[in-house]
């Protein structure tokens, strides 16, 4: 926070020393962002983001209000977000939301509240940059309406897109731009020799993540020719250039400023104490494999994700040493659930598993916490119990719990909009009505439950019925696999990141 303040407000009043700072910026802007001046702020997952966010647009919108003839303040802010669960949680930043950061964690004293209360703040998806059909047609009746004339405009304009998107903006000029998870967003090279190198999923996946890193910038240079940028600030955990963009993979973005690392917020006490093996008992080999597990289980575990793997999936036939290492990080977690249930501390610890894709997730998760296979006449079924007791959803008949234990959220499920399944809508139907009152309640507006889509259902629900508090970071990976012991526990905020 003080270096955006230096390089605002101190940095052009020094001379060269402090100006070649500003120069290195806009140089570094020149090359990748030509019609944007970006700022990157690096901080370290779950070190506070949303806290600094707060931070600036106290910062600028109180020097707004009271220097209103000033160029280097605004009091409008545009926050954009890579998704939904995100800008959910980012609704502490509007000033008069229940839990506002201002006065919950008192950002600016009492007298200065009211003009806090003075900012407009829009929080959107990136997606929302995209220009949308205002005449659905079908392709007939387009070729009949336009004959042999040109071709239709049927496009949203600009301004139009504009109006839809941040409507509280349209008045005001110079918005500060706040982009979360700013990873995303980038001009791919135009000569990029990177890209053709790539095969198959990778190509895919790097040709997608370019498609919408080019949505998300395109969508602000549309911002500043018809609104007036006055800068963006980046903030994320890892503000690196992704594979495909057509510079090297995990090159910082030149125009980071300040770097709070990962290991700086460990021992500030910040963020989570990660825990990793300390023994490994898979024998064989010179150098102990769960240093470099992944490098021994690739091979053996699916390509694809489950609407694509066209195979039948064992969970039983998962790598030996992905088993072994589930195996042994488990029994670190049996030991420490037990010391902290003596403790009678009431919140459990929580065993995240992150796979590569929703294929591997399904076989982990069945694997953990069992699963029914049905036989080849299609009608028996044998019950395969959990290998992880703790985690198991099913008695010792068989018979499904009537809490999970262990949930399974994947990509493929949020895409779709379905439910993790009618089982587990039907017992959490007490948390999803208590989570669209809690929507009512804060927005005022009667009619936003009837329009709660099952996305925020499906994020909500896991972390509810859980025992956790709603924290959408859990959804930030392509999939995430949650195993949770003592449903009932007292509330708690879960960080998950991939490793």
């Amino acid at each position: 926070m003080e270096t955006a303040i230096c390089l605002t407000e101190v940095a052009p009043k020094l001379g060269k020393s402090e100006q070649a700072f500003l120069d290195h910026i806009q140089r570094a802007n020149a090359d990748a962002n030509p019609e944007l001046l970006r700022i990157a702020l690096k901080l370290a997952t779950g070190a506070g983001k949303t806290t600094v966010m707060a931070m600036l647009i106290a910062w600028q919108t109180i020097n707004a209000v009271r220097h209103p003839q000033s160029n280097r303040f605004t009091r409008g802010f545009l926050i954009v977000t890579p998704g939904i669960t995100i800008r959910d949680r980012l609704r502490v930043l509007q000033p008069n939301d229940p839990d506002s950061y201002y006065k919950d964690r008192e950002l600016v004293p009492n007298d200065m509240l009211n003009d806090i209360d003075r900012a407009k703040i829009v929080i959107v998806n990136y997606h929302a940059f995209k220009l949308r059909e205002r005449l659905e047609l079908s392709a007939g009746g387009r070729a009949l309406l336009q004959g042999r004339g040109p071709e239709l405009q049927t496009l949203e304009t600009e301004g139009q897109m504009l109006q839809r998107a941040m409507p509280d903006l349209m008045g005001i000029k110079n918005i500060l731009v706040l982009n979360d998870e700013a990873h995303h967003c980038y001009r791919e090279k135009s000569q990029n020799d990177e890209l053709a190198d790539l095969k198959g999923d990778e190509k895919q996946e790097a040709q997608k993540n370019n498609e919408a890193a080019r949505l998300w910038i395109s969508g602000l240079e549309m911002v500043k020719r018809k609104l007036g940028i006055q800068m963006v600030y980046d903030l994320s955990a890892t503000p690196f250039f992704l594979r495909g963009s057509g510079y090297a993979e995990g090159t910082l973005f030149p125009w980071t400023v300040s770097d709070f690392s990962l290991m700086d917020a460990i021992e500030c006490g910040i963020v989570k104490l990660p825990r990793v093996p300390v023994a490994d008992n898979v024998p064989g080999g010179e150098t102990p494999r769960f240093r470099d597990l992944w490098k021994h289980i690739s091979k053996g575990l699916p390509k694809r994700g489950r609407g694509k793997a066209g195979q039948t999936l064992d969970p039983l036939s998962i790598p030996n040493e992905l088993q072994t290492a589930l195996l042994a990080l488990y029994g670190h977690y049996e030991k420490t659930f037990h010391l902290w249930e003596a403790s009678r501390i009431p919140v459990p610890p929580v065993f995240i598993i992150v796979c590569n894709n929703t294929s591997t997730s399904k076989l982990v998760h069945d694997f953990v916490s069992g699963f029914h296979r049905i036989g080849e006449d299609g009608e028996t079924t044998t019950y395969h119990e959990g290998r992880l007791p703790l985690f198991r959803n099913f008695d010792e008949h068989g018979t499904r719990l009537h809490r999970p234990r262990t949930l399974l959220i994947d990509s493929e499920q949020l895409e779709s909009g379905d439910a993790l399944d009618e089982k587990f809508r039907e017992m959490a139907s007490a948390e999803i009505e208590r989570f669209r009152r809690e929507i009512v309640e804060r927005s005022g507006n009667q009619t936003d439950m009837q329009h709660i889509s099952d996305h925020h259902d499906i994020i909500h629900v896991c972390c509810a019925a859980a025992g956790h508090a709603y924290n959408s970071t859990l959804l930030s990976t392509t999939t995430l696999f949650m195993s949770v012991v003592r449903l009932q526990a007292t509330p708690t905020n879960i960080t998950s990141a991939p490793c």
